[in-house]
């Protein structure tokens, strides 16, 4: 009888995993992202027959696509029993065991602590465990954040992800591989780490929630807790009514006089080219959000909900990227698309800042040049080691601190170039003089610039 296999499926763009484990006639999903159509594809390569659809938590950074591949596919869709939600599923609990064919089940193990109802499921095969599906519980060297449900549930959940840790690690066997969903980029990691793949036993190891007594952890998660997105909000909500598939064909094209009435009317026009590109040359009044970052994180976070977008990008291929990725995050059809080039996308006159280095910068103070360093990373970040005098105003702060940013020359940077751009971008569209700095900010050591650390 063949041992279950476990194929990822990742979604980098989030920082988050999808399953699909099969016997190599049927198959189960954990936790699918919501454009499915990836899973379907998946399932047909291997030759396998979709049954079961897992979820391990409502999730707070992505809308699920477990509904809606549950209807493509006919599987029974799992979630807890006691989550309350608009659709029906199969209500599951602690303890319970789900068998999905002759070589493969599933038990269910309640792991409070990134969520209240919060479930992994452990995979088993013939030869006994062969994974543990664990969510935003048990994650490679880290745990699920225990904040995203509120200041009033936070201390019971640190409490309750300690508990659950543990209670897996005693469970299962050491060479258990461990299947989290978050933890590999995404915000929803309290403590991210950089291994990719993990097992029960080396997380005995590594993880401080293994490692430390329950004080001693809970104090040191809670202290390390940064800001995670905007959009988060509107996750949980929209997991629980019941999302359904993506509408992922082309929106509607935008000509030269509607992407200006966008501009004009305060709607948001992003363009998806690269940073450099886009400083070189745009549209006035666009914002620039690459396809080559984090793209979906952080236009999400900032973008203020339900404000009608287009999307320009040099080709139907870089729009239909960055479409996918606003679907996972519940931004279901922009209002328009224009592809090409800048020229295209106007009749009038571009607009371009400039991009520099920390060099760039130095010999700019040496010169005795008027201006304000713009500090656009994290406030743990910044408080860790900053530019002597810079101005510290968090990336996710920008669009409500505007009034508040100097109308002086603005050189911009954050921790590799990819959040100053995106400022830069937002603080040009005002008429704000920018620069944006593209480089790392390991840099500065290389340069007399003056830094001042927590240390």
């Amino acid at each position: 009888m063949p041992h279950p296999a476990v194929v990822t499926i990742e979604t980098s763009g989030l920082g988050d995993r999808s399953y699909l484990a099969h016997d190599g006639e049927v198959a189960l999903v954990v936790d699918p992202q919501r454009d499915i159509d990836r899973v379907l594809e998946l399932a047909a390569e291997h030759g396998v027959r979709i049954t079961h659809v897992f979820e391990t938590h409502i999730h707070n950074d992505y809308v699920s696509g477990g509904l809606a591949l549950a209807r493509e596919t006919g599987a029974a869709y799992h979630v807890n029993a006691d989550d309350d939600v608009d659709f029906d599923r199969v209500g599951v609990r602690d303890g319970d065991r789900v068998r999905v064919s002759e070589a493969m089940g599933v038990r269910v193990v309640a792991t409070p602590g990134h969520t209240h109802t919060h479930l992994s499921f452990v995979l088993e095969g013939p030869d006994g465990v062969s994974g543990a599906f664990t969510g935003g519980s048990l994650l490679i060297g880290a745990t699920g954040r225990p904040d995203l449900l509120g200041p009033d549930h936070t201390q019971q959940l640190v409490r309750d992800q300690w508990s659950s840790a543990r209670r897996l690690a005693d469970a299962l066997p050491d060479e258990t591989p461990v299947l989290p969903t978050h933890g590999f980029g995404s915000f929803c990691s309290a403590n991210p780490s950089d291994a990719d793949s993990s097992t029960i036993g080396r997380e005995k190891q590594v993880n401080p929630v293994l490692l430390k007594q329950q004080e001693d952890y809970v104090a040191e998660l809670l202290a390390g807790l940064e800001a995670y997105p905007a959009y988060y909000a509107h996750m949980g909500p929209a997991n629980a009514a019941g999302p359904g598939a993506p509408d992922l064909s082309a929106p509607a094209a935008a000509d030269v006089a509607a992407i200006r009435r966008a501009i004009d009317a305060g709607e948001w026009v992003v363009d998806l080219r690269t940073r450099s590109a886009f400083a070189a040359g745009h549209v006035p009044g666009t914002l620039n959000f690459g396809t080559d970052g984090p793209f979906v994180t952080y236009l999400g976070w900032l973008i203020p909900w339900g404000t009608p977008l287009t999307l320009l990008g040099e080709s139907a291929e870089q729009v239909a990227e960055a479409q996918r990725e606003l679907v996972r995050i519940g931004i279901d059809r922009p209002a328009a698309y224009a592809t090409g080039g800048p020229e295209e996308w106007t009749d009038g006159d571009l607009a371009s800042f400039e991009r520099s280095d920390f060099a760039g910068l130095a010999a700019a103070l040496r010169a005795g040049e008027d201006l304000v360093v713009l500090d656009v990373r994290r406030a743990k970040e910044h408080a860790g080691d900053h530019i002597e005098g810079s101005l510290n105003v968090p990336i996710h702060h920008v669009l409500a601190h505007l009034d508040d940013i100097p109308r002086e020359r603005l050189w911009v940077h954050c921790a590799g170039g990819y959040r100053a751009s995106v400022v830069a971008g937002i603080l040009a569209a005002h008429g704000h003089d920018v620069v944006a700095v593209d480089d790392p900010y390991t840099s500065v050591a290389d340069t007399d610039l003056p830094t001042r650390s927590a240390a």
